[in-house]
């Protein structure tokens, strides 16, 4: 039984030094520890590859703030910035929803792509605390009535789940309040949803005045 044992636990710590270098990476990673990340970059750990819990340390990094190991992980040209994760979420979709501005900004300055079909990291900002995330996107190139799967566009998220700054913001730089989704539903419907009354009740005035014929010049 004792000579089972010690075989079992030779066995546990061979295969936990082999799980050992993406392992330790992602935890750097989770830690904010910049220079151990760049350190296993350096020995080769690739670092798009999932750690033994099926983590991978972007995503890591960006849920738990860590800027230091994102900068390192940046660095690497090996760290693929717009592979999704499980959920068919990006890099720059995570730092967006968590509000994160610093993230966001090292993302795109890295190449990451703002725009892309369903769901859009602007959609993901108009859902979060947003921290100046909507503005730096549409400042970008994002595309303002983006529509996901079932034809949400950013400014129905807003209305329902941004701060009260968010749909202002969309419809200046020219967000279309009249569009609805599958279910027929406007921004306002949201808003309504949302239990937003002031707001609804702003968006269908806008809804009104952009149905109204323009003037004509006298």
């Amino acid at each position: 039984m004792k000579k089972a044992w010690i075989a079992a636990l030779a066995l546990l710590a061979a295969t936990a030094s082999r799980a050992a270098p993406i392992d330790d990476f992602v935890i750097a990673a989770e830690m904010n520890d910049g220079r151990a990340v760049l350190s296993l970059l350096l020995k080769g750990v690739d670092p798009n590859q999932a750690d033994s819990r099926g983590r991978k340390a972007i995503f890591i990094a960006l849920r738990e703030d860590s800027l230091r190991a994102l900068d390192s992980l940046l660095a690497s040209p090996l760290t693929q910035v717009d592979e999704p994760n499980a959920q068919g979420e990006t890099p720059l979709m995570i730092a967006a929803i968590r509000g994160s501005l610093p993230a966001a900004q090292a993302l795109v300055k890295r190449g990451a792509s703002i725009n892309r079909k369903g769901w859009t990291p602007l959609h993901y900002a108009c859902s979060g605390p947003d921290n100046g995330v909507a503005a730096f996107l549409i400042a970008q190139g994002a595309e303002l009535n983006a529509r996901s799967e079932n034809g949400t566009t950013p400014l129905m998220m807003a209305a329902r789940y941004g701060n009260s700054d968010l749909v202002p913001l969309l419809l200046k730089a020219g967000a279309e309040p009249r569009a609805a989704n599958e279910q027929e539903l406007t921004a306002a419907d949201f808003a309504q949803r949302g239990g937003r009354d002031l707001l609804a009740k702003e968006l269908r005035r806008v809804m009104q005045e952009r149905q109204r014929p323009p003037e004509t010049a006298k």
